[in-house]
């Protein structure tokens, strides 16, 4: 039950976004903007004392180097910055690796407890950022964000691979597949499956940029 709360609650909130988007563009909410922010900020950091306040903090699993630790930050600076690089990388890898984080979480503890409150308020936090950039301040991903985040992400594969051997750590599961079920379960053998995600998601930010790119005027013949 408490999971599928946390979906509710991100369709509840998506749904808000949406419904309020044209209200919300002629207001200024530049200091909103900032609290999320910091928020955001506040919820990562106060995620890595608990990790280090119960002796569970360690290099091979607590470094930002998951993409949904990496769509953390870089969702708290999109906020506090509003820098449109930033848009396409936390909207393609963000929505992406977000959405299927929520749908399947690799999570340990249930409600009330703390890291349930920060796994879904971060993960929720980066798809309403991606959404709320698009509808309410007007950015739209593009065909060229979308190779260029493509790029983005294979140009640090073998930085995360070179930490996780570093480390005995298995970031972005690159290693090994999760022990909770997941879309990896579906993919192959290590390490083929790694090679399937690459199509996984390309296909998956192609129909993102489907669903949000911008539209041309009906009649519009360019």
């Amino acid at each position: 039950m408490s999971h599928w709360a946390a979906i509710a609650a991100g369709v509840i909130g998506s749904w808000l976004i949406f419904h309020y988007r044209r209200q919300w563009r002629s207001m200024t909410l530049y200091r909103w903007e900032q609290v999320c922010g910091f928020l955001l900020l506040a919820a990562e950091g106060g995620y890595h004392a608990w990790l280090v306040s119960n002796g569970f903090w360690s290099v091979d699993h607590a470094l930002p180097l998951e993409l949904c630790s990496l769509s953390i930050l870089l969702s708290a600076v999109l906020l506090l910055t509003g820098n449109r690089f930033l848009y396409d990388l936390v909207f393609f890898i963000g929505i992406a690796g977000a959405l299927q984080a929520v749908l399947t979480p690799v999570l340990s503890f249930g409600f009330p407890h703390f890291r349930y409150l920060h796994f879904f308020f971060v993960h929720l936090m980066i798809i309403w950022t991606s959404l709320y950039f698009t509808w309410v301040k007007g950015y739209r991903p593009t065909l060229r964000a979308l190779w260029r985040t493509m790029l983005v992400l294979n140009m640090l594969l073998p930085v995360v691979w070179l930490v996780n051997w570093m480390t005995d750590g298995n970031y972005m599961f690159l290693m090994r597949k999760p022990s909770s079920q997941s879309l990896l379960d579906w993919l192959g053998p290590h390490p083929w499956y790694m090679l399937s995600l690459e199509f996984v998601a390309a296909g998956m930010f192609f129909v993102l940029w489907l669903l949000f790119r911008e539209k041309q005027p009906k009649g519009d013949a360019s």
